[in-house]
């Protein structure tokens, strides 16, 4: 159990297209629209309590994503928390990401080498975007694991490499480390809380 708050919140990014755009549909297609909606994540990220955030930015009832769009809702946004100046701990899970929506996606984390962790529509999770192997590995044995705590860190992830490819998905926000150095996947924490 983690011996911190966590209370994942669910943005809807369909339904956020309809209000902040004023459209019937729910397609992502304008930098403008990417822009209003990437606004708009911010503010309810900006609303809630506490320094720590898990958001799953659901991507399941917009039907088009361009790639100005998810440069904006996707690559912008990722940029917004990693950097040292940012507001908060925000970490985020997408979910509902479609094959159309694939294209456009990795080509912006490719660009800004930014990855993401996405839930598919089985409830798996994985990795999307350019990921060296080291981390990669890193990643998935956390992700098996769910959590690794501070004492058993030598045991699973034994060697100074492994050790910073750990730490490299934490400065990457794919991966959570709480103040008492245990390591947690971003999964298992919505698992912990839903």
């Amino acid at each position: 159990m983690p011996d911190f708050d966590v209370d994942p919140v669910s943005i809807n990014v369909g339904h956020l297209v309809r209000r902040n755009v004023a459209s019937l549909y729910s397609s992502l297609v304008t930098r403008p629209t990417g822009q209003a909606v990437r606004l708009a994540i911010e503010n309810v990220l900006a609303e809630e309590v506490g320094q720590f955030s898990l958001s799953i930015i659901d991507l399941t009832q917009v039907t088009i994503i361009d790639f100005s769009c998810a440069d904006e809702v996707v690559a912008k946004l990722l940029l917004r928390y990693i950097g040292a100046e940012r507001p908060k701990e925000a970490f985020f899970v997408f979910r509902g990401i479609k094959e159309l929506h694939r294209g456009p996606i990795e080509v912006v984390l490719e660009r800004q080498s930014l990855a993401i962790v996405a839930e598919s529509d089985t409830g798996a999770f994985g990795l999307i975007g350019p990921v060296p192997r080291e981390e990669k590995r890193a990643w998935e044995l956390l992700e098996k694991m769910g959590f690794v705590a501070r004492t058993d860190l030598d045991g699973a992830f034994p060697g100074s490499e492994a050790r910073r490819a750990l730490e490299s998905l934490v400065e990457r926000r794919v991966a959570f480390r709480s103040v008492s150095g245990d390591y947690w996947a971003l999964s298992f924490l919505m698992r912990e809380q839903a």
